[in-house]
């Protein structure tokens, strides 16, 4: 049988792996096995943290929504009621942008609700 050396393979993940953790302090940048433990810790913020920006966008929508609603004299919870009352199936994501960029077709969406 023909004898294969891995070395390459070796080298280049762990290559990969310092490459990976450029900007890590100490030495978990430099050192292999502290550099792998880094990555994997890294890896599991950067996916719960993904999930949680969803959130943080969400409290930031209603802000916004609340500022606008407050201008036309409505507070959110009762803008958010009317809303769903009057079927006008429309995202806090849109609300914001509107309330944000185009007051004025936000304030007519308030309008159509009230009636």
């Amino acid at each position: 049988m023909v004898r294969i050396k891995r070395g390459t393979v070796s080298l280049k993940r762990r290559r990969k792996v310092l490459k990976q953790t450029k900007g890590f302090k100490w030495g978990r940048k430099s050192k292999e096995r502290a550099a792998k433990e880094a990555l994997l810790h890294a890896y599991t913020h950067a996916f719960n943290d993904r999930r949680k920006k969803k959130g943080v966008f969400r409290r930031l929508w209603q802000i916004k929504i609340n500022a606008a609603a407050r201008q036309n004299d409505i507070s959110y919870s009762k803008l958010i009621d009317l809303l769903k009352k009057g079927e006008i199936k429309i995202d806090r994501k849109i609300l914001a942008n509107l309330a944000e960029h185009k007051p004025e077709v936000f304030k007519e969406i308030i309008e159509k609700a009230k009636k």
